[in-house]
Order: C-alpha cells, then structure tokens, then sequence
C-alpha cells in the first residue's frame, strides 16, 4: 500500500530508481486499519555495474498507493539493509513511521560524532533531523517547581515511534475500569461502607493473590517483616543510619531498653546498629479529602535496631514531628493495637514517599527528561542516542496516560490517596528540593545512608552488581567513541543535551549536583549510567512489586481516615479498621497497584534493544559480552533465592525492564 523512491547515497554520487531498488526491508510493521502485520520482509534488487564506495544514507520517499484508500497505510521501517557488489552489508537503521508524501533520510548505522564528520551535507542532514524533531518534542510546565514534560495534550497526539505497540496498546488499558474488570471488583469500587473485619478484605481479593501477596498477608503485622521491607521492600530508599538521635526524637534509654535486650542505646548507636527511617517531607502536607471525608496524614519518625540475629525490627515510632504530650513514642511494649496502628501510619507515610518521591519524580518524571532532551538534542547517528534510545521505549506514553488517569484533577491517585489532591503538588515540591545526583547514584546513595554492611540487604547486593554491570558496558562503549575528554568538551550536540536535561530537568539547580557540561569521559560515562540504572534497574526495584507488597491494603495503605492517635491505651481492633479507607478507596487503591504490576507480553528485559542501533564490530562484541554476564547473574540470583523465606525477585535481570514502560 506504499509505493517508495529510494535514494543510495555516497560521497560523490548517487543512483535512483523507481522501479529496481537494491535493499532489504527486514522486521517491516504494516499497520491496516486495526491489524497489524509484522516482521515482513521486502527485497528488491538493483543492477550496480560499479562498486557504490562508501555508502551514507539512504532516503525514503513515499506516497499512498492508493490515494483515496480507507485504509491505514502508514508503514513502520525498522532498517534498510543494502547488500553491496563486493558483498558487503551496511544498515540503515529506520524505526520510523512513513506515511504518504514524505521524504526521511537515514543515516548508516555507525555512531559518528559531529566532529568526526567529513561531509558537509552530512552535518546539514544532522541539523535538519534535529529542526525537524525540536518542532514535535517540546517542552511544557506541568506544575511550578516541578521537572518539565512534554509538550503533549492525550497519547493519540503522541508521534507513533514513541507510542505502543500494537500489542502493548491492545493488552494495555490504563483505566480503573479495565483494571477493576480484570479483578472482578468493580460492583465493590462504589462501596462507602468501612471494612467490617480482614477477613472480609482477604475474601474479596481471593483468586488474585500472588505467592508474595499471601507472604504479605500473613506476616505483615510482625516488626521483623516490617523491618525487612524498609530493605527489601517496595521503599528501600528511606532507611538510613542513626549515628545522632534527633532532637526532635526524645527516645530514651529506658523506652527501649527491653527492645535492645537489656543492651546501651548510644553503644549501639556507635556500633552501626541503630537506624532511622524519618517522614519529614510530609510535615505540613494537606491531606486530601476523598469522598466527602477528611483523610489524615503523618510524618512518623521510626527507630530501627538490628538484633544479633541480624534481624531489622522497629523499636520506638513518633507519628509526629514535633515532640509534646499529644505525641508519645509509641514502643514495642505498648499495647498490641497501639503499636500496630502506629506502624499503619508508618507504612501510608512510606506509601506517599514510595509512590510520589522515589517512583513518580525519580524515576518516570526523569526518565521523561532524559528522552526528551535525547529527542531534541541528540541525532540518530550519535552513540550516546544509540546507547540511550531503547531506555526510553514507551516511556512518553506511560508518562502521558499516568498524567490523564492517575494523576489528574480526576485521576485514581489523586482520588483515592491522603496524599492526593492539593497535597500532591505540595509533596512533590518538597521532593524535588531532596533531589540531588548523588543520591541518583546507588553507590554514593548507600554510601551516604551508611548502609554499606547492614546485613540481608538484598536491594543493595543486587543492585550494586547490576550498576557494576551497567557502567563496565558504558564505559567501554563510551570509550570507543571518545578516545580523550577534548573529543567530550567538542561534541556540540551532547553539550547541548546535558544543558537541557540541567535546565528543564532539574531546573538549574546547582544545588542539585547535576552538571551543566561535561567536560571529561569520566564525567560521561557516570552520568550515561546513572541514566540508564534509572530508568531500568531503579524504576523495576520501586515498581515491580507494587501488588505484591501493596495488594494487601494493611500493609501498604493508601489513605487512612482517623487521625493520629494522641495518647496510649485507647486503640483496639475496632480503631483499626475504622481508620482503613472505605471499601471503594481500597478497592481503587489495589486497581492502580494491579494495572502497574502487570507486564506486556512485548516486554524488553535489561541489556536488549542495542542490537537494532549498533553495526560496528566493538559495539557489538560488547553488546553480546553484557548480556551473557547479565545471563550469568541471572541464574545466580535464582540460586540464591531457593534458601530465602521470601525470594528477592525485582532486579533478577530477567525481571528488569530495559526502560519505564510501566
């Protein structure tokens, strides 16, 4: 349903024909109406009676078959590949969408720098590529203080290349509805009622509980699992050692004197075995009113003691920050409802940081950041684009419709959470205050939590490899562009990416740490990582699990509806469950968890995706080196998890998605 010119270029001459082209047109993707016909293969040959020399492009030209068609001919090319008179193979790589009357030029698919380019309509054909995409990708505001979006008004604006498969589109339906559908809820999504027991809860959700999901269930009144997910949970990212309590935490030694087992308080301390989890950012923070009812928000501070059995347990929690009489230290000796409902206040406080601070703005609002600005600054001919582009599939749709059915004035998020509504903005301000490139950094970020030997740390031991792996990758292919960091400081296009990423991204801050420039590889290859473990490893350590850990609404709540509790000896089982969201909050809270969790069948693991961008001999040596050590990896993690209670499964590099897809 296309008919196509095309242009085989070098150098000094070209050649042209309408009718006997000489390439292949392989994992072509026609789309007709609504199917969708993929991996076909058009090959078409030409008569060369010289050598081509050098080939530089090739230049697509269409125009509809037929013109007045009711059908949809657009045709997606994923390379052109010409086959020469010697016998040689060059790409092309396309990844493009052609409709009728266009006319898109592509680039051979080895990585050239702009200053290594010696041909002058090559560097006209850079800038023309970037004119025409600074037009479409634009930056938009999406909220004062917070980082910039893409200027886009609904995912069907969205260019097709960043858009969903056709599978992913099909499988994907980011609505409450289609979610709710899928449990069989949705009679239950407009229930206003309180939950009567949890049993009531567990009966409802019976026929969609994971292995985990039931772990959960069972253990998620016990301070050691409590202590266990600060580590291994979905929020690995709060806990961090104590080596001062803080002033406004009054814990004395006789409060938690049978939680150390008769041991000092600051001699633990000065050992490395006091830890501190502190909610302050929620200070101040409106809570939301969510069906007509005032929820309720706190901004705990909460003491953590590793036992000699290198358990990590809580032993003292203050629901606020101010200390006074309405605000007793609730310990591990109180009551068994005081000390669980202080916990609850715990986990909704670790829920808003989890869902706003570390997965929203850390990962998928930056991942957002660095695809645009790879999109406007960065043509496809550069290796840091090859390097980066497959990081950041679907990532702008995902992005777009988390914006239309999440977080918008009506979205599940901003309806259904005591940190949604007004609070939201609010948060994220204060988030975005705390953001700083070390802390984007897994190595520094442990290093300045002092959690470098805190024991059964599995987020840590796990992660810490894949950064190792990510940066041994980068490095090398880094290194086999920019032989020194004058070839850094000259590369005009990359400058102009890392300023926009400053400016737009992080808003330039200075305070952030973020650079402005780079100015050495060392510089380039930290940040091409730190790039890629975020948008990959770190979003699949905070996402992933989301059902899992938060299916059970107990453990992981999404709103609560009674204060704070002001003194001790007045919470009961009844106080409990009244201060659960309703019936249909929760309901709403598991649909948002549920449709996050749930992966495509067209889902990309970690380490794939190069292959399509990268010709060159050392690219791809390195390429296929990656992935056998991530397969290595793999099957070593899957070893280690036979003995474990509770399987640590997220960074499992089979399990980490290649970008923020989800």
């Amino acid at each position: 349903y296309l008919s196509s010119l095309v242009t085989i270029a070098t150098p000094t001459c070209s050649t042209r024909s309408s009718r006997n082209i000489s390439l292949v047109l392989p994992k072509a993707n026609t789309s007709f109406g609504h199917l969708s016909f993929q991996f076909s293969v058009i090959e078409l040959d030409v008569f060369c009676p010289s050598s081509l020399g050098h080939l530089e492009f090739v230049v697509l030209e269409s125009e509809p078959y037929l013109p007045f068609c009711f059908l949809n001919d657009d045709w997606f090319c994923s390379k052109v590949v010409v086959t020469t008179p010697e016998g040689d193979t060059v790409n092309f790589p396309c990844y493009h969408w052609i409709s009728g009357n266009e006319r898109l030029m592509f680039r051979e698919a080895t990585g050239k720098l702009i200053f290594n380019e010696t041909w002058p309509e090559a560097i006209e054909e850079r800038k023309k590529e970037l004119q025409s995409r600074q037009k479409v990708y634009r930056w938009s505001i999406y909220a004062e203080g917070l980082p910039e979006i893409m200027k886009v008004d609904s995912a069907s604006d969205l260019p097709a290349e960043v858009r969903f498969s056709f599978t992913k589109d099909l499988e994907f339906k980011f609505t409450a509805v289609e979610a709710l559908l899928s449990l069989k809820l949705e009679t239950h999504s407009t229930n206003k009622k309180q939950w009567k027991s949890l049993d009531e809860l567990s009966h409802v959700f019976n026929g969609h509980k994971t292995d985990v999901y039931e772990y959960v269930e069972k253990n998620w009144k016990e301070d050691e699992f409590f202590g266990y997910q600060l580590l291994n949970g979905l929020n690995p990212m709060m806990i961090h050692r104590c080596s001062k309590l803080p002033e406004n935490f009054p814990v004395t030694e006789d409060m938690v004197k049978a939680s150390l087992f008769g041991k000092n308080l600051e001699a633990e301390i000065q050992k490395g075995n006091i830890f501190l989890v502190d909610y302050k950012r929620l200070h101040g923070v409106t809570a939301n009113v969510i069906h007509g009812k005032q929820h309720f928000l706190a901004a705990p501070l909460c003491l953590l003691y590793v036992t000699p059995e290198d358990k990590l347990i809580p032993i003292a929690i203050q629901l606020k920050q101010e200390p006074g009489e309405d605000n007793p230290i609730f310990l591990t000796t109180d009551s068994e409802y005081d000390w669980l409902l202080a916990k609850i206040f715990v986990r909704n406080a670790d829920f808003a940081e989890h869902e706003l601070n570390f997965h929203l703005l850390r990962t998928h609002l930056l991942a957002e950041v660095f695809a645009v600005s790879t999109l406007r600054n960065l043509p496809m001919v550069h290796p840091i684009y090859k390097l980066l582009i497959s990081h950041f599939r679907y990532t702008l749709q995902i992005n777009t419709l988390a914006r239309q059915a999440l977080i918008s004035e009506n979205g599940l998020f901003t309806e259904n959470a005591s940190v949604g509504g007004p609070g939201m903005v609010e948060f994220l301000k204060k988030a975005v205050a705390s953001l700083t490139y070390s802390s984007l950094c897994m190595p520094e970020d442990i290093t300045a939590r002092g959690l470098e030997s805190i024991p059964n740390f599995l987020y840590r031991d796990d992660g810490l490899r894949l950064w190792d792996i990510v940066h041994r990758f980068v490095h090398n292919v880094i290194g086999h562009y920019y032989t020194c960091d004058s070839d850094v400081q000259k590369d005009t296009e990359l400058q102009n990416w890392i300023e926009e990423i400053f400016f737009h991204g992080f808003l330039a801050e200075t305070s952030t740490g973020i650079p402005q420039s780079f100015s050495s590889v060392t510089e380039l290859v930290r940040f091409i990582t730190m790039v890629i473990f975020t948008v990959s490893v770190q979003h699949a350590a905070v996402n992933n699990g989301q059902f899992d850990f938060g299916g059970w609404m107990p453990n992981f709540p999404n709103a609560l509806q009674q204060p704070p509790p002001t003194t001790k000896g007045k919470s009961t089982k009844s106080t409990m469950l009244k201060t659960f969201p309703d019936i249909n909050t929760t309901i709403n809270g598991m649909a948002a968890v549920y449709l996050l969790s749930t992966q495509s069948t067209d889902y990309v693991a970690l380490g794939n995706g190069y292959l399509d961008h990268f010709s060159e001999k050392t690219p791809l040596e390195l390429i296929h080196k990656t992935q056998n050590v991530l397969k290595k990896f793999n099957f070593e993690i899957q070893g280690r998890n036979v003995s474990l209670p509770l399987p640590y499964t997220y960074l499992n590099p089979n399990n980490v998605e290649n970008s923020v897809a989800l």
